[in-house]
């Protein structure tokens, strides 16, 4: 299988590269901005693509490539940091810009009679989506400008003329992130045309790998599965159980955090697997712990620990833990493979206690999520359950913003459960990514039945994205949001004030906490 390496340099968009990647059916891999030549001839790739990053190319604290990559006579590709590392490494100036520039930008495309440049075939001047304080200034000796835009006079390069061979290009611009009209267009054009790769990865694929990697992980023992009826943990769970068959315990944890009767309701549809499926009922022990924590840090480090507690209790000698961690858990938690910082900490990544007697198997780490449910029609899983929206691990508690109680999560259950019941109805549910609503730690003045009142305030939330990783707000329709505001407000007892979160990611993030 022929395949991509991407060299990590600490961008929050890396594991973006990689699954963009292969969504054009290519296999790609994520190793450090530092791999040697020779670990990279051991994995055999057919190009290189050098993500973006947080320091400055001329920096005490820059990080660079390996030099010797650039004589491995492979395609090379860098994004925005990886554009300043080759312009620097040939030669080139990069310094700090007068204006940043972060979101979307004109992109120009440089036209020339001589010689069309193989990576802009196709593709015509466009938004395009920057997140960079620095440009190059001075062109590299062998190189061309291919593109430019108001800020970044050198927005593309490529090598040219007696380094035409090297085929090395950059991008000041993501092409990975979706605002970039052309962006996958772009990557199909370097990996396919310029590096010749025949696309020949699939959900099948992965599929075997992890097969006969949970095989050689697991052997004869057994192997407990966190499941909590959502499209992750149920993709995993069939997945392992594909592999080992009932040597998979599933059990399924009522923290008290979770949707209006979402326990009886996923105990339903979770048995249709024929997953070995035991119910903990743990809510109490969950609140309890979480009483008087506002801090979103700590809740989800107390329910990371708290769900560990829980599953060693449900412990039959099994030695493994399922996980349904993706790459967006991995890429916002911790830097796994390269310098990125951290966004958040995620329960299943980062919030682990040290001392764990179990060992983790997560088979859906290297995916996002509209991967996953790829696979999961691979395994036959059904729609209702693969088209779920993503429910965050750590459930209502970061939707309760500051301390979380019975009475609040109530308050929450109620309007949440209105919300998507209203989407479903309306026929918006399966156009939005995502939806929920979020509690918030204020009160605001009302006037119910000429009285006045001093109650909660309810944020909805809706947002559009392929992968979490970006995100724009749903443009839902006004009657829509009117109606669903009414019903809350009326059938809600403890809030009087609707709003709609208009903020896209980046510079938010989809949940609150």
């Amino acid at each position: 299988m022929q395949s991509v390496l991407v060299l990590d340099f600490g961008s929050q968009y890396t594991q973006l590269i990689a699954r963009r990647i292969r969504e054009l059916g290519i296999y790609s891999e994520i190793l450090p901005y530092n791999t040697t030549p020779d670990t990279i001839r051991k994995h055999n790739p057919k190009a290189i693509i050098l993500s973006g990053g947080p320091t400055s190319v001329y920096g005490e604290s820059a990080i660079l490539p390996h030099e010797g990559i650039f004589s491995l006579g492979l395609p090379i590709l860098g994004i925005c940091y990886g554009l300043q590392a080759i312009a620097k490494h040939f030669g080139g100036d990069v310094a700090s810009s007068a204006k940043q520039e972060f979101g979307r930008a004109k992109m120009l495309v440089s036209r020339d009679s001589n010689r069309e440049s193989m990576l802009f075939r196709n593709i015509p001047d466009s938004d395009v989506w920057m997140s960079h304080g620095d440009k190059v200034v001075n062109l590299p000796e062998g190189f061309r400008i291919t593109a430019s835009s108001a800020n970044s006079e050198m927005c593309a390069l490529e090598s040219f003329g007696s380094k035409a061979a090297l085929k090395v290009y950059g991008l000041q611009f993501h092409p990975e992130v979706q605002h970039t009209l052309y962006g996958k267009q772009l990557l199909s054009n370097f990996l396919i045309d310029i590096a010749g790769i025949t696309p020949d990865w699939s959900p099948k694929h992965f599929i075997d790998h992890q097969i006969e990697e949970i095989r050689r992980t697991a052997g004869e023992e057994t192997v407990i599965c966190g499941i909590s009826g959502g499209v992750d943990s149920s993709v995993a769970a069939v997945l392992v159980s594909r592999a080992i068959g009932k040597n998979l315990h599933c059990v399924f944890v009522d923290n008290g955090l979770l949707r209006k009767n979402e326990a009886d309701k996923v105990m339903k549809f979770l048995k249709h697997l024929g997953l070995r499926l035991t119910l903990a009922d743990a809510s109490e022990l969950f609140l309890k712990r979480l009483k008087n924590v506002a801090s979103p840090e700590k809740k989800r480090k107390i329910i990371g620990r708290t769900f560990i507690q829980v599953f060693e209790e449900q412990l039959h000698n099994e030695k493994f833990l399922v996980q349904g961690t993706l790459y967006p858990d991995v890429i916002e938690s911790v830097s796994v493979k390269g310098p990125s910082e951290t966004i958040k900490s995620h329960h299943n990544v980062g919030g682990l206690p040290k001392r764990m007697k179990l060992k983790l198997i997560e088979p859906l780490r290297e995916l996002f999520k509209d991967e996953v449910r790829a696979v999961g029609r691979e395994l036959g899983i059904a729609e209702d359950i693969l088209m779920r929206h993503p429910f965050p691990g750590p459930g209502l508690a970061v939707r309760v913003l500051g301390s979380v109680s019975k009475e609040r999560l109530d308050i929450l259950r109620d309007a949440d459960e209105i919300y998507l019941e209203e989407l479903k109805s309306s026929g918006l549910y399966q156009h939005v990514w995502q939806a929920f609503s979020v509690l918030l730690p204020v009160q605001s003045v009302g006037v119910m039945g000429d009285k006045r009142t001093y109650e909660n305030v309810l944020a909805l939330r809706a947002v559009e994205s392929s992968d979490g990783m970006t995100a724009d707000w749903a443009q839902l329709p006004h009657d829509f949001l009117a109606r669903v505001s009414n019903r809350i407000i009326n059938e809600v007892r403890g809030i009087n004030r609707v709003a709609y979160d208009i903020s896209s990611k980046p510079p938010a993030t989809i949940e609150w906490e």
